[in-house]
């Protein structure tokens, strides 16, 4: 391994691993998410469930064996041996409704899957334009700073020569540490936002955080992975309910038992073969319960479906309405941009040429900052609420 090879390596191993976009991140932060380490095994145990539903028999079969002799008392040699084995049944409607049951035990699985995958969506891309607009606050302050020191070389170039007073140093030196202390509060804000992307999604954000594109469609899709989801828990209320009604009882059981005895030590040994069939009676209190705990299961998923579909429907009006209002800003913000740079223009060219004083030169570079910053706000609020109606319609990343 030569030395440019070693460089890179160790430049690989030390440098933390970049999201490149953000699906990348959404993918990162799904696969960290402890309920995604869990999806696979449940979905193992809905596949356990519809494999038990599928079978023949609710159950496993059981074998009982049972002997009996009288050496206790007299040791005349009366000798039985009882093997038994005993099958359940399914109740009448019973296979068919844990049928539906697996299957809709299935579907809510993988709903929930992909309805977790959207509330995941919504912490990385907040945390994704949270990083966006840390770092835009961290240039327009380094800026400040780089803008503040040359101004404050030029000032105190002059108050050496006689050309300004001493008061103007000392405002251009003030300026000059307060955009530094700017400038270190805007770092520690970033690094925050970074530690918190990385935090959600084990890896650092990327060095170009660009915007989504808003998607076609005009309203949140049918297949939105939060209505499947309630939609996939009603219907998974509905099957439990029709398991209840079906299931009034124990499963009935069907045994086969053969015996072999004899009654004395000179007799032979005969055999006996019998079927028995148990059938438990139903319990009015447990199936009362079973029933109405289905039934309260369902008026509350049926509940939450029009919830979920009203929230929705309000959530992407306010989103789209929000994103008119931060357009219509952007517009604003940059015509300010325009009209404060030319002042900053005029007045530093004014400055220069001694017709104003140091105090104006400071406002209007005030202004212009203000107006540069807010319009980098708007343009991080921008892509941010495109993200927001991205999500409000269910699409992924």
């Amino acid at each position: 391994m030569n030395r440019t090879t070693a460089l890179v390596f160790g430049l690989l191993v030390v440098l933390p691993a970049q999201a490149q976009t953000l699906a990348d991140a959404v993918e990162q932060a799904w696969s960290r998410h402890p309920q995604a380490a869990a999806s696979v095994a449940r979905e193992a145990e809905a596949q356990a469930r519809a494999d038990l539903a599928a079978s023949s028999t609710p159950g496993p079969a059981t074998l009982s064996l049972s002997g009996l002799n009288d050496r206790l008392n007299t040791n005349r040699g009366k000798q039985e041996w009882e093997v038994e084995i005993a099958v359940p049944l399914w109740a009448p409607g019973q296979k068919a409704a844990r049928e539906a049951e697996a299957s809709s035990t299935q579907g809510f699985v993988a709903a929930t899957r992909h309805a977790l995958r959207l509330q995941i969506a919504a912490e990385v891309r907040d945390a994704w334009w949270a990083v966006a607009a840390a770092r835009n606050a961290r240039d327009l302050a380094a800026r400040r700073v780089a803008t503040a020191r040359a101004l404050e070389s030029d000032v105190l170039r002059r108050f050496k020569v006689g050309e300004l007073a001493r008061i103007d140093a000392n405002l251009v030196q003030n300026e000059r540490l307060a955009s530094e202390a700017e400038l270190a509060d805007a770092e520690a804000a970033l690094r925050q936002a970074d530690q918190a992307f990385r935090a959600l999604t084990g890896i650092a954000a990327p060095t170009v955080l660009p915007s989504e594109n808003i998607a076609a469609t005009r309203e949140p899709r049918q297949d939105h992975p939060q209505m499947v989801a309630v939609a996939a828990a009603a219907q998974l209320a509905r099957a439990r309910l029709k398991v209840a009604d079906a299931t009034r009882r124990d499963a009935p059981e069907l045994a086969m038992r053969v015996v072999r005895d004899r009654g004395d030590f000179a007799e032979p040994y005969g055999n006996s073969v019998g079927v028995k069939l148990t059938i438990p009676f139903s319990s009015g209190p447990r199936v009362r319960q079973e029933n109405a705990a289905a039934r309260a299961e369902l008026a509350q998923a049926d509940a939450e479906m029009a919830l979920a579909q009203l929230r929705i429907k309000l959530d992407e009006e306010r989103v789209r309405l929000d994103l008119e209002t931060v357009e219509r800003q952007l517009q604003m913000a940059g015509r300010r941009r325009e009209l404060t740079a030319d002042n900053l223009a005029l007045a530093e060219k004014s400055f220069a040429l001694g017709e104003s004083d140091l105090p104006t030169l400071l406002r209007a570079r005030a202004n212009a900052l203000e107006a540069e910053a807010l319009l980098n706000r708007q343009q991080v609020a921008l892509g941010a609420s495109r993200s927001r109606l991205n999500q409000v319609l269910g699409v992924l990343p």
